[in-house]
């Protein structure tokens, strides 16, 4: 039974010493990468801007002009007289076919009706 124990324990250590060696290495190789990285980004120097980068592209920002505001006209009840005189326009269309008129004045029941009733059955193949 010992000898079981001790090969259950060999074994043990080696996985355990396994795991070990690959997060060190895991380790030392992103500290490598991380490293490397960032002694890149400190000797990175941008280019210089040009001073009037910005001639030709940017407009030139001037206010609008000041809205003016609206002028009540002198005789206001005059105005709104006539305008409650004019006759409105109908915009219904005018259908000249009867059926088509009675389609459109027919009530929510009949339009019902309508709809529930049967529809002829189409002559099939026997």
């Amino acid at each position: 039974m010992s000898s079981t124990v001790l090969r259950q324990a060999s074994t043990a250590a080696r996985a355990f010493s396994r795991k070990a060696a690959f997060s060190t290495s895991a380790a030392a190789r992103k500290d490598f990468v991380q490293d490397l990285y960032i002694r890149e980004l400190k000797s990175y120097k941008a280019p210089p801007a040009a001073k009037d980068a910005h001639v030709g592209v940017v407009k030139q920002y001037s206010m609008p002009p000041t809205p003016k505001p609206p002028v009540v006209p002198a005789d206001l009840a005059s105005e709104l007289s006539a305008y409650d005189a004019i006759e409105p326009v109908d915009a219904a269309p005018k259908v000249a076919d009867g059926s088509a008129a009675e389609q459109l004045t027919m009530g929510a029941d009949t339009f019902l009706a309508f709809l529930e009733a049967d529809e002829p059955k189409a002559e099939g193949h026997h």
